[in-house]
């Protein structure tokens, strides 16, 4: 991808921003995303329940029941209260994995980006915590099973934030690098180059349609699991 359309540059007098493209698809992607969810919420709305859904409708419920079958296990009886954020946001992700297809940078290649995702899990996740058993409970469970071991736990809980960020970020970036780079080659030995169209689709399947799938999965799977933990604990 071209060093010109990596970023937006805007200058106003002495003031100079820089914002990554990756930044404006998901920008971009809320957008669709925000009139999606408009006119899918209309339709339902008007929708007889008698009647087998089509169109939005019906796709509106098969993304239901797919944030049901990734966070339901974890979530359990309180699922339906975090419905929208964990709804919005994995498909959010799928298609930010997804968007390499049509040669734009994935935002999930952006590791401020997962960083952020991450941290609002880290951060919903200690609310919930505190909200379940105080400032001062959540205190002791830090000092569990002994005092010393409070920098130890502490360590346990921001390890996952960073688990969740590099473990996305090093997959997807991985592969958007790996697929510039062939078409770099490729452009570089043309006319023999045009060969290489015959591997860019296999490298298109694997990084950006079975790896983008399989991180989006883990990492609200894993997110919904941290947090039920705290909503939701199983019972002994």
């Amino acid at each position: 991808m071209g060093e010109q359309a990596s970023a937006l540059e805007c200058t106003f007098g002495s003031f100079h921003l820089e914002i990554q493209q990756s930044i404006l698809v998901w920008f971009g992607l809320c957008i669709l995303f925000g009139i999606f969810f408009y006119f899918a919420g209309k339709k339902i709305d008007q929708a007889d329940p008698r009647k087998k859904p089509t169109g939005l409708v019906y796709l509106a419920e098969e993304m239901v029941n797919l944030t049901l079958y990734v966070t339901e296990g974890n979530l359990r009886e309180k699922v339906y209260e975090y419905m929208h954020i964990f709804g919005t946001m994995i498909f959010m992700m799928l298609a930010a994995n997804l968007i390499g297809l049509v040669g734009l940078q994935n935002p999930t290649s952006n590791v401020s980006f997962n960083g952020t995702l991450a941290l609002c899990i880290f951060l919903t996740v200690q609310f919930q915590a505190i909200k379940r058993a105080g400032i001062v409970g959540r205190l002791k469970e830090w000092c569990e099973p002994f005092t010393v071991m409070f920098p130890i736990n502490i360590i346990g809980e921001i390890a996952p934030v960073i688990s969740l960020t590099m473990r996305l970020f090093g997959n997807i970036l991985a592969g958007f690098i790996i697929t510039m780079l062939v078409y770099t080659l490729m452009k570089s030995t043309m006319p023999w180059g045009i060969l290489g169209y015959i591997a860019t689709p296999f490298l298109h399947m694997y990084f950006d349609i079975f790896s983008g799938l399989i991180q989006s999965y883990i990492f609200w799977t894993l997110g919904s699991f941290y947090l039920g933990q705290q909503i939701a604990p199983e019972q002994e």
